[in-house]
């Protein structure tokens, strides 16, 4: 799976790392669902650091990605306008 850091970069990540990575955009939107500011970007920090162990793609790769993450800046407000009930990446 390729996801994209909006502001960054593409990364690859391996199959075997898909189950942590849902479960880690499931904790993402539970935080935002929450309204706890302070928990959100802590989770959204620990989903980026997840995303960031990939493979950084060359900014040469024009293939598509599967998933498009948020600036690493992003506030609660921003995200929660982003995200739906089935959160940020795809099953």
């Amino acid at each position: 799976m390729i996801v994209r850091i909006a502001t960054e970069g593409q990364y690859r990540l391996a199959e075997e790392q898909l189950p942590r990575l849902h479960e880690l955009d499931a904790e993402v939107v539970a935080a935002a669902e929450s309204a706890d500011a302070e928990l959100f970007e802590r989770r959204f920090a620990e989903l980026l650091e997840f995303v960031r162990s990939g493979e950084l793609l060359e900014d040469a790769h024009l293939g598509p990605s599967d998933a498009i993450l948020p600036p690493p800046d992003v506030s609660l407000a921003e995200a929660t306008s982003e995200f739906s009930t089935e959160g940020l990446i795809p099953s």
